[in-house]
C-alpha cells in the first residue's frame, strides 16, 4: 500500500474551496450533538462526472456536470434524523444540522468535540483519473472501438458505445472524533452490438471499467472490449431455445458472480438480519452451503470497481469472510448493525450520494478458487448448461428466490460445450444452489468493472468474482424440452 494518504488530500479540497476545515466541522458536530444524539456524523461529497454518448459513428450527446453538498446524520437509539443541503455556505450547513438534530433529539447538550484525522487506505491513485482527459482523446477510444466491432463481422449493423467518469471527493466527520476522506476516480465503457441477418436481430453488450485512468486501456483495449460485444451478438444468431427442465448448470468464472452477488451477497447484508427479514437470520455458526464453499466480502482490491478507501462512515474496508467452508460466519455490517450485533466494523456502511443515509453494502463480493481444474467440470457434465454472462436479475431477501437472465449459454452434452442457447433463465433458490456446489474450480477471476447495485433506491458501483463452479441442479426456464 502506498503512503499516499488520500484522506489528506479531500481534506485539503474542502478546506480550500469551501472553508471547511477541522474547526468548522467541529462546530457543525456540536450543533448535531446539541439535542441528545448518541452519535453523528457529516458526509461532505463533491462530485463531478462527464458521459459521451456515441450511436450510429457519431457523438450524440457530451455531457458534464457537477453536484455538492453534505448530509448529517444523528443517531439517538432508534431514532434517525437525517438532513442534507446543497449549498456548503456555513449558514446553510448549521441549518442543516440543526435539523438532524431535531429529527433526533432528547432536549440534552453535548460537550464540545474535537476531531482528528484517520489515515485513509490507497487502493487507487487518486490522480488516476479520465475525467481531465479532453473530449477529443475519449471520442478517439470510442472511434477506435466501433471501427473493430463493425469489422468483427458483417452482420454488425449498430453499435452503440458510452465513455461515463467521474471524480468525486468525500469526507466523514464523526463524533467520536474521526476526520477521514478520500479522492475516488471512476471509469466505465460500454459497447452494444446490433448483429442483423435476414430479418433476425441479436443484441449483445460488454464492457468494463475500474477506479483507474487512462492506463485501464493499456490492459482493455477499445478493440477488445468492443470485439467481445460483437462476438456475443454473432454467436446469438445461432443460439437454439434453452431447454426448459432441472439441470447442471456449470457458471464460468468471472462475471458469473453476479449470480453470487444477488441470489447470495444481499441476504448476508446485517441490515436484513437485524430485521429477521433474510434468511441468513440467526443462522451464524451454521453450515449454509456446500463446504467447498468460501464467500468474501473484500473492497481492498486495487483499482477493482467495488474498492474504496474509506466506507461512507469513515470506517478502513476489510476483507470480510462471510461463509467459510460452508459455514456462516460474518454479515456485511454498517455502524447501526455492528452496534446490534455487537462486532467490529467492515467497512461496508455506504451510501449512493450525501442526499441518502448509509447502509450495508457489498463492495468486490466473491468465491475463492477450489482445487479442481476447470476442463474436469465440464467433463463431468453429460446434460447441463455452461453460462458465462448474465444480465442481473431478481432475488426475495427473504427466501432467497432468485431469477436470472443469462445473455451468453452453452449446451453441455457428453462432457463437451456444444450450442449455443438464447431465452435462459436460471430459476432457484440462493441458499439451496450453494448446498449443491459440488465442484469449485481452480480458475478464479474478478469481473470487468461494468456492475451497480441497487438496494433502496440507492446505486454503488461493486465488483463480482467467481471461479468455474458446478452446482449439482437449477431449474432452467426455456422454451426446448
Amino acid at each position: 500500500m502506498s503512503t499516499n494518504d488520500t484522506g489528506l488530500l479531500a481534506e485539503a479540497f474542502f478546506r480550500d474551496r469551501y472553508a471547511i476545515d477541522q474547526a468548522a466541522a467541529a462546530d457543525l458536530l456540536g450543533i448535531a450533538m446539541s439535542r441528545g444524539g448518541e452519535h453523528a456524523e457529516l458526509y461532505f461529497e463533491h462530485r463531478e462526472g462527464s458521459n459521451i454518448v456515441f450511436e450510429q459513428q457519431a457523438v450524440k450527446t457530451a455531457s458534464r456536470s457537477t453536484t455538492q453538498g453534505v448530509g448529517i446524520r444523528v443517531v439517538l437509539g432508534d431514532a434517525i434524523g437525517y438532513a442534507y443541503t446543497e449549498d456548503l455556505s456555513r449558514d446553510a450547513t448549521r441549518r442543516a444540522a440543526d435539523t438532524a438534530a431535531r429529527i433526533a433529539s432528547r432536549g440534552t447538550t453535548a460537550p464540545p468535540i474535537d476531531v482528528m484525522h484517520f489515515e485513509s487506505a490507497n487502493y487507487y491513485a487518486p490522480e488516476a483519473s479520465t475525467l481531465g482527459v479532453a473530449p477529443a482523446g475519449k471520442v478517439g477510444l470510442i472511434r477506435r472501438a466501433d471501427s473493430a466491432a463493425r469489422a468483427f463481422d458483417p452482420s454488425i449493423a449498430r453499435v452503440d458505445i458510452n465513455f461515463i467518469d467521474e471524480m468525486k471527493h468525500v469526507m466523514i466527520v464523526t463524533s467520536d472524533g474521526r476526520i477521514a476522506g478520500d479522492v475516488q476516480p471512476l471509469v466505465r465503457f460500454n459497447v452494444s452490438c446490433l448483429s442483423e441477418r435476414n430479418g433476425n436481430r441479436q443484441t449483445a453488450r460488454w464492457g468494463g471499467g475500474g477506479r483507474m485512468g487512462m492506463s485501464y486501456f493499456d490492459t482493455h483495449s477499445p478493440e477488445a472490449l468492443a470485439g467481445e460485444a460483437a462476438r456475443q451478438s454473432v454467436v446469438l444468431q445461432s443460439a437454439i431455445d434453452a431447454p426448459a427442465g432441472t439441470f447442471p448448470v456449470v457458471l464460468a468464472a468471472g462475471d458469473s458472480g453476479i449470480l453470487l452477488h444477488e441470489a447470495i451477497g444481499h441476504g448476508l447484508e446485517a441490515d436484513f438480519n437485524r430485521k429477521k427479514t433474510s434468511n441468513y437470520s440467526d443462522a451464524m455458526g451454521e453450515l449454509v452451503a456446500s463446504p467447498l464453499c468460501t464467500v468474501v466480502d473484500d473492497g481492498t482490491i486495487q483499482d477493482s470497481r467495488g474498492s474504496i478507501n474509506i466506507d461512507d462512515e469513515g470506517n478502513a474496508p476489510g476483507y470480510n469472510v462471510l461463509i467459510e467452508d460452508g459455514v456462516l460466519r460474518g454479515y456485511i455490517q454498517d455502524r447501526i448493525s455492528t452496534r446490534h450485533f455487537k462486532v467490529a466494523p467492515t467497512g461496508n456502511g455506504r451510501r449512493q450520494s450525501f442526499k441518502h443515509y448509509p447502509m450495508p453494502r457489498m463492495t468486490n463480493t466473491y468465491m475463492l478458487a477450489g482445487q479442481s481444474a476447470p476442463d474436469d467440470i465440464i467433463r463431468s457434465v453429460e446434460r447441463g448448461i455452461y453460462c458465462v454472462a448474465f444480465n442481473g436479475g431478481q432475488v426475495n431477501i427473504s427466501n432467497g428466490d432468485f431469477v436470472f437472465s443469462v445473455t451468453e449459454g452453452y449446451m453441455i452434452e457428453g462432457g463437451r460445450i456444444t450450442a449455443p442457447i438464447k431465452n435462459v433463465n436460471l430459476i432457484g433458490n440462493g441458499p439451496d444452489v450453494l448446498r449443491k456446489v459440488t465442484a469449485v474450480g481452480s480458475d478464479f477471476a474478478l469481473s470487468d468493472g461494468r456492475w451497480t447495485c441497487g438496494k433502496d433506491g440507492q446505486s454503488v458501483p461493486v465488483g463480482v468474482g467467481i471461479p468455474t463452479t458446478l452446482i449439482s441442479g437449477i431449474t432452467v426456464g426455456g422454451t426446448a424440452m
